[in-house]
């Protein structure tokens, strides 16, 4: 039986088993998924532990580890390199460990689930961290007009802009931000998992089709709430984003697609 696992800590709230056997029953195998929470100092070990087993052939990783996964890799993708994070790991015939960061991968396939096309838009990004970082290559791949970056400390973006060195990227400070109406504004802060909003000084929503927020929530999140009062047409959490990544990981570990509304849905009526 093939082995998978996510690693975090902490660990108990993930959905990643419940997510990986329903993409695995769509396709009839048989697999086994757990959740490991090693103590920080230990992560190294138990993923060596992990890979021991002849049948183990990848993982996710999750906070705070992603930073440290990808110094195991052998190879990364592209966003696993400008995240500086690997939330996905496969071991490959030959016994490397491949890096990956499906996050951003998911960020775009759950936008289209909205309904909104990313060509030829103006996106604004909410905060320079790792989330962001490895939201931007395949918001870039997906034929954008603009993508810009915003951060309370703006040193932070203006050195991923300096990284990327994309024409269609930019940092925005508070006086660009006035005369930039993005269609689509996207919060990769943690605020609202501290049920805070993040600063959204000089942001306008007014020609917003979609403000989506990375956090999941049962609830609408604060920064869903504002904006749609401030004038977004929609609204969107992370949680299809999570189902999405977790898919992309699922396709590079067995070479299976699997269907995710059908896991969105179930996911939403629990």
């Amino acid at each position: 039986m093939n082995k998978f696992a996510v690693f975090g800590n902490p660990i108990a709230h993930s959905l990643s088993p419940t997510i990986h056997q329903m993409f695995a029953r769509q396709h009839n195998l048989t697999i086994s998924y757990e959740k490991i929470g090693p103590e920080e100092a230990d992560f190294e070990r138990s993923l060596h532990v992990f890979f021991a087993a002849s049948d183990a052939i990848g993982c996710n990783v999750t906070s705070p580890f992603k930073g440290r996964a990808l110094q195991q890799a052998d190879t990364l993708n592209n966003a696993a390199k400008l995240a500086r994070a690997v939330n996905t790991l496969h071991r490959t015939d030959t016994g490397q460990l491949q890096g990956y960061n499906t996050d951003g991968i998911g960020l775009v396939a759950d936008i289209h689930n909205q309904g909104i096309t990313l060509a030829n838009k103006k996106v604004l990004l909410i905060g320079a961290g790792g989330a962001a970082r490895g939201a931007i290559h395949p918001l870039l791949d997906e034929g954008i007009n603009t993508l810009a970056i915003t951060n309370r400390t703006m040193s932070r973006a203006e050195q991923i802009a300096s990284e990327v060195s994309h024409p269609a990227f930019m940092a925005l400070d508070k006086p660009g931000l006035m005369s930039f109406d993005a269609d689509i504004i996207i919060n990769t802060t943690s605020a609202s998992l501290h049920n805070q909003l993040p600063d959204l000084q000089h942001i306008s929503f007014v020609k917003c089709e979609l403000a989506y927020d990375m956090a999941y929530s049962n609830e609408a999140t604060l920064y869903m709430e504002r904006a749609n009062q401030e004038g977004a047409a929609q609204s969107a959490d992370g949680l299809g984003m999570l189902v999405e990544q977790a898919a992309a990981a699922f396709t590079i570990w067995t070479g299976k697609v699997p269907q995710t509304g059908p896991v969105i849905d179930a996911l939403r009526q629990r």
